[in-house]
């Protein structure tokens, strides 16, 4: 059985990020998973309406499983709450992983959506810490397997393992 992947768009080359840019890292190993029909890409943040560009926004003083159960909001950096904006786009990007069939994301860290290892403090002041964005952790409470862009030999051996074969990068 196939695997398909979430893949985050800005990873793909599209210029989706807040600040109007992307974040390539199409690899040998993505192009050809792409080749196999194995990628959807999707941006949760553009699904959910938000612009390019846009303000940049970040979680204040906790996570994204903190935002999705309540507990928590995502504030942009004019002091807007863009909270339910970002909720929508965790969902949406749920929707589209199991409309496809994913059994696993790959997602842009730092994100307060895709963020999966980490994701910024709340301060505005480039601050990281440990920690999922809305999108990763619901992706991740649902069952799909959630990894970063520096993951990708992870995902690779994840893959491989579930297939039964040997995957080269």
């Amino acid at each position: 059985m196939i695997n398909k992947i979430l893949v985050s768009a800005c990873l793909m080359g599209f210029q989706v990020r807040y600040n109007g840019s992307e974040k390539a890292k199409m690899t040998r190993q993505l192009a050809r998973w792409q080749q196999e029909n194995r990628l959807v890409i999707h941006c949760p943040e553009l699904a959910a309406g938000l612009s390019v560009p846009r303000p940049p926004a970040e979680i204040f003083s906790a996570d994204g499983s903190d935002v999705m159960h309540g507990r928590a909001r995502i504030i942009e950096n004019t002091g807007r709450d863009v909270t339910e904006h970002y909720q929508l786009a965790a969902w949406l990007a749920l929707r589209a992983a199991q409309e496809s069939g994913c059994s696993a994301a790959l997602l842009t860290d730092g994100s307060p959506t895709c963020g999966s290892q980490h994701i910024y403090d709340g301060s505005f002041n480039a601050v990281r810490k440990a920690g999922m964005g809305v999108a990763a952790s619901l992706l991740a409470e649902k069952g799909i397997a959630v990894f970063s862009e520096a993951q990708l030999p992870e995902l690779i051996r994840w893959i491989a393992e579930r297939e039964g074969d040997a995957t080269d990068s």
